[in-house]
């Protein structure tokens, strides 16, 4: 019995050793499911396979029934589950969406703590570690890789004083961005004119270097906005 009872131990521990180490990356970046999140939930995970892993030493069946179990079938009830908790972690924060990571990191981390749960130890191991270092290493690797920045951008000026829309798009191509979708409107009882667009560039510091144009404007210039997108 106390063997069981350690294999038990180490398996939960195993549990929240990994999901500590996941957690503690998300909870340094600020994420809203940090810490204590990861570690519940790599826990809970192996605790609920090792019902299916040690059921012999809690369901006690006559000699004459014959019980087969499944434990792929705890397995897949735990990975549902945790796709609600993924879920909530996933906001929309004006016109991006955030904690898609944090939603896989919890998904991971569910995964892992099954593998703790039924005693796979090298792949716990192995995961974890790669998991740890998709989060960290990965990220550096995020910004240093070639990517566009997009970002939505709206520029408003009096209508007595409207910028030619062939203008504007030099101005912006200028500072090293291409337009998709170009709109426009008229507010205020026709005494604003507005563009709004998507801009696009491979560097992220053009969009400090053309708000500083903006911001150097002529008086015709009544406001602008440039929104990660």
């Amino acid at each position: 019995m106390n063997l069981l009872y350690e294999n038990i131990l180490l398996h939960l521990l195993t549990a929240l050793v990994a999901g500590g180490l996941i957690g503690l990356e998300r909870s340094y970046h600020g994420r809203p499911a940090g810490f204590r999140t990861h570690v519940l939930v790599c826990v809970s995970s192996s605790m609920l396979m090792l019902v299916t892993l040690y059921q012999s030493s809690w369901y006690i069946a006559p000699l004459a029934d014959t019980v087969r179990t499944d434990p792929t079938r705890m397995a897949q009830g735990i990975m549902t589950g945790i796709g609600f908790l993924g879920a909530g972690v996933i906001m929309k924060d004006g016109l991006s969406v955030r904690g898609l990571t944090t939603a896989a990191s919890i998904w991971m981390t569910a995964a892992i703590g099954i593998l703790a749960g039924i005693g796979f130890y090298f792949p716990v191991f192995v995961v974890t570690t790669l998991t740890v270092a998709a989060l960290s290493i990965f990220r550096w690797l995020e910004r240093i890789l070639p990517s566009y920045y997009y970002a939505h951008h709206v520029v408003r000026f009096s209508c007595a004083g409207v910028m030619d829309e062939e203008a504007l798009r030099e101005l912006i191509a200028a500072h090293g961005f291409t337009i998709a979708n170009m709109s426009y409107s008229m507010e205020d009882s026709g005494r604003i004119f507005e563009y709004r667009m998507v801009i696009r560039s491979r560097d992220r510091d053009n969009a400090t270097r053309l708000a500083q144009t903006w911001h150097r404007a002529n008086g015709s210039v009544l406001g602008f906005r440039i929104e990660p997108a």
